[in-house]
């Protein structure tokens, strides 16, 4: 697996991993996480892949020359408690579910806390869904993160996890 730098194109590229995730998803009954409609065709997630892209933290993950996943780094989102110390907080995080068992979302991670140890910080976060089984929250506890703190936005349940670098 190759981990390149999000460039011009990636957009569709990302906005079509989360298709898979949310295709994906519904088949196995759990749209509290993403909905079931897919990214592509809403607006306001173009704009926010948009934006990740422009803010320098993603990251295109390639097997075999095509695209498995994505992760983006960069500040906390604004709904999560802020870190007492510098960070690198995990935005976003998706694979093409077309590459399941490839350990794409893994390598991602640890990606990251990579990152993190080059820029000489301490700590990486992210936050995630905490609803239905906590299936979500035991994979990234799975990847080396610890429970931090739960959150709710209007009814969407989260939890914010970190792992020390």
């Amino acid at each position: 697996m190759d981990i390149r730098e999000g460039r011009d194109g990636d957009v569709d590229v990302v906005l079509a991993m989360f298709d898979s995730a949310v295709a994906w998803l519904v088949t196995q009954g759990r749209t509290g996480q993403w909905g079931s409609r897919p990214f592509s065709g809403d607006d306001h997630r173009r704009g926010q892949v948009a934006g990740w892209l422009a803010g320098g933290g993603m990251r295109i993950a390639e097997i075999d020359g095509g695209p498995a996943g994505c992760v983006v780094v960069g500040d906390a989102h604004d709904y999560v408690t802020p870190a007492a110390e510098p960070e690198l907080y995990v935005q976003a995080l998706v694979a093409d579910h077309r590459y399941a068992g490839r350990s794409v979302g893994r390598q991602l991670l640890e990606w990251a806390v990579a990152e993190a140890r080059g820029r000489g910080v301490g700590l990486v976060r992210v936050d995630c869904y905490a609803g239905d089984d906590g299936r979500l929250v035991a994979y990234y506890e799975s990847c080396g993160f610890t429970r931090v703190q739960p959150f709710t936005v209007r009814e969407w349940p989260g939890m914010i996890l970190q792992r020390r670098v």
